[in-house]
């Protein structure tokens, strides 16, 4: 049985209560969340290309330029604990998501491992398959649909 003290922060506190580091230390650095989307219009259906943000270095599966990447890309979310509900699009596999949901951590993420490595070894990571945004014509985005994420 754990007590109060060995119990880690992402169970022992709501997203609302975590400090900024425990907040950022969250992300997995999968980089699916920065994976271009495409909404179909008639039914809100999401479907996620292999196609990733101009700014994610791909070798890292980090934004280049992380505190201004809402200015700098307009479309992209900054994830708060208020506006969590609103991101069903996040994947399934988001510690953000999945701690909103009630759900463990994959036994893969960087908290539970211990390392950082740990995302890109159980293939969860982007930077083997996704290309840059700006090496391809966006009239081309749905020729990179990929149907195995949520």
């Amino acid at each position: 049985m754990k007590n109060k003290e060995t119990i880690p922060f992402w169970e022992s506190k709501t997203l609302s209560e975590m400090t900024k580091k425990e907040w950022e230390s969250l992300c997995d650095g999968c980089a699916r969340c920065c994976l271009l989307k495409l909404e179909d219009e008639d039914n809100q259906n999401i479907y996620y290309t292999s196609v990733c943000c101009h700014l994610l270095d791909l070798e890292h599966c980090r934004c280049t330029h992380y505190s201004q990447r809402s200015t700098l890309v307009p479309d992209c979310v900054t994830l708060t604990p208020d506006n969590l509900h609103e991101l069903a699009w996040m994947p399934s596999t988001c510690a953000y998501r999945l701690l909103h949901e009630g759900k463990p951590l994959p036994e893969w993420h960087p908290l539970l491992s211990g390392t950082s490595e740990s995302t890109r070894e159980a293939a969860a990571s982007i930077f083997s398959y996704a290309t840059p945004e700006n090496e391809i014509d966006a009239e081309q985005l749905p020729d990179y649909i990929i149907e195995w994420l949520k």
